[in-house]
């Protein structure tokens, strides 16, 4: 979820903002635990804090960054894709991304990187900049392992996104050709690999892992026809090998938004029928879940148990 217009929070209380008696109250709250810091002299609602994912946790520190930052600020990296709403894999960092022409170096709580903008890379924010959404990936891949750009690249392109794509593949090979760091094959391999068609950062994970366990590369949300009439859409599609291959998330069963008012229990039922009914159209169809991720054997072992070919073999781990 975007979140340039608004923050994750409705209400944050600010020390330096606060008169005595919010202070007062503010203090109170501190020591029965029902506000808690989320950056420097800012505090939330313990409650209403907890609730958010690190992604949206980390937008709030940006924008908490923003009103303390001398107008003019450009936010970038992950501070940039949180505000965007690019989701990463992996653990977003405690500092804040800002990039900056001069040498100032970093503290505690900011992150700066000294690099080169053109005007094309930026977008007004409030008193402040962000960086482009495909300049935002140009940056973290060049900063990120490949599969760390490419899940950033995939956000940003990502077709079915509410509102629609963040960017154009035209204005992302565009960035990256403006990018003259040292991780410049990376950032065109990033940008060269992406595809505007990974409903997940899972799904994106898992593209990067089959490419390199030496699978055919698939077909993307392809659409199949459900016997009561409903589209259902592989993530993965091998036609050659009649074959289906599915990122078996936890989030359509756990997130209440994910259910559209369904039990956990009637959310798993109904995601069996439909596997069920996938497969009585395929020859193989093939699931796996996170931790098939963390080993690339296992997720190279389900895959040729199941009959799809690879060029390389069985990996050590």
């Amino acid at each position: 979820m975007s979140w340039v217009i608004r923050p994750p929070l409705d209400v944050v209380v600010r020390r330096r903002e606060a008169d005595e008696a919010t202070a007062r109250l503010l203090d109170r709250a501190r020591r029965t635990g029902a506000a808690s810091p989320i950056a420097r002299g800012s505090y939330a609602a313990s409650e209403a804090w907890a609730t958010l994912n690190p992604s949206d946790a980390h937008a709030q520190r940006v924008w908490e960054a923003a009103a303390r930052l001398r107008p003019g600020t450009v936010f970038s990296h992950h501070a940039a894709a949180a505000v965007l709403g690019i989701d990463l894999i992996g653990s977003w960092p405690r500092a804040i991304d800002v990039t900056t022409p001069t040498s100032a170096g970093s503290s505690g709580v900011i992150r700066r990187h000294r690099r080169p903008l053109d005007a094309d890379d930026v977008m007004p924010w409030g008193d402040h900049f962000l960086t482009t959404p495909a300049r935002t990936v140009v940056d973290l891949a060049s900063v990120l392992a490949f599969v760390g750009g490419v899940v950033a690249a995939d956000q940003a392109l990502w077709q079915r996104r509410a509102g629609g794509a963040l960017c154009t593949r035209q204005e992302l090979e565009a960035a990256a050709s403006r990018y003259r760091g040292r991780a410049h094959a990376r950032v065109a391999a990033v940008s060269t690999f992406a595809t505007g068609l990974s409903d997940s950062v899972r799904e994106s994970e898992s593209r990067v892992l089959i490419d390199r366990l030496g699978f055919p590369a698939p077909t993307l949300q392809q659409r199949f026809v459900l016997p009561d009439g409903r589209d259902a859409f592989a993530d993965f599609w091998w036609p050659d090998h009649d074959h289906i291959g599915e990122f078996d998330g936890t989030g359509k069963y756990l997130d209440a938004a994910m259910r559209r008012g369904r039990t956990p229990e009637q959310a798993l039922i109904a995601e069996k029928d439909r596997g069920d009914a996938l497969r009585r159209q395929v020859r193989a169809l093939s699931r796996w879940r996170t931790p098939h991720l963390r080993s690339p054997r296992l997720l190279y072992d389900i895959l040729r148990t199941d009959g799809l070919p690879s060029t390389r073999p069985r990996p050590g781990r």
